[in-house]
């Protein structure tokens, strides 16, 4: 079932590579590219590679319609910061896009929500359109915290001033990349408390669009999609592959309308 409001927000579907992929696995986005040529225009398409691929798979999509993103940026300008890269730099190596607050950036390296804000102005000022990801992990959806957990997330790590270009991205933390995910219906209710949280306060919240991500694949993306509320998916493991991940846009309903 979709609403009104979601048919006006047009689908996502992004895939984050994670620390995976070398240069011989380039031949997975020309792949995924030539996939997609008939993809509906109304879909939009995303690859975050890690960063020593970006330019390359630039490259290796040019002429596609996928865009690059990268998965993280350092929240400020060039500096004495060895091994960071910031939002310039991604802009400089061809990236549209930028992932912050991955559960795998806040659990791993100790990311706060003003730390993930703080991200998400500085993509955006650079130019990028910033995937900001919230979730629970699994000892607080069985406490009965999710809608708070996320809601808590979305008011510290969202900015009061972000337009309605941003993207967010809800990931159950015990979700990804174990093969299980939330119900359908556990799906629905977080993706309407989110909702909620992002018009406390914000202009044309409306328009944000909300991914789910946490073990989408080709067997499951198709039901996932008609969820009310879902505008698209960021997916992980199943986006290394071009098979995998064109079987996933293909289940989107929008390839259907084509």
């Amino acid at each position: 079932m979709t609403g009104k409001d979601q048919m006006s927000r047009r689908p996502l579907i992004a895939g984050n590579w994670k620390m995976f992929g070398r240069r011989a696995d380039l031949s997975e986005i020309r792949a995924l590219s030539a996939a997609t040529t008939d993809a509906p225009s109304d879909l939009e398409l995303a690859i975050c590679p890690p960063v020593t691929l970006l330019a390359a798979a630039v490259e290796a999509a040019a002429g596609s319609r996928i865009g690059m993103g990268g998965q993280d940026c350092r929240a400020g300008g060039d500096g004495a910061f060895t091994g960071d890269v910031n939002a310039a730099m991604l802009v400089d190596a061809g990236a549209v896009w930028c992932i912050v607050g991955h559960s795998e950036r806040r659990q791993g390296h100790g990311e706060t929500d003003a730390d993930v804000a703080a991200k998400a102005k500085a993509a955006m000022a650079a130019g990028l359109t910033p995937i900001i990801c919230i979730g629970e992990t699994l000892e607080e959806r069985q406490a009965g915290q999710a809608a708070a957990v996320v809601q808590r997330q979305i008011a510290g790590s969202v900015p009061a001033d972000a337009p309605s270009t941003v993207v967010v991205a809800y990931e159950p933390v015990w979700a990804i990349g174990t093969g299980l995910t939330p119900t359908l219906g556990e799906i629905a209710d977080t993706h309407a408390a989110i909702r909620v949280a992002l018009a406390d306060g914000r202009q044309g919240a409306e328009g944000i669009r909300i991914l789910y991500g946490g073990s989408v694949k080709p067997g499951n993306a198709a039901e996932i999609f008609r969820v009310n509320g879902v505008d698209g998916a960021l997916v992980g493991g199943a986006s290394l592959k071009a098979a995998d991940f064109a079987a996933i846009i293909a289940a989107h309903p929008a390839a259907a309308r084509r």
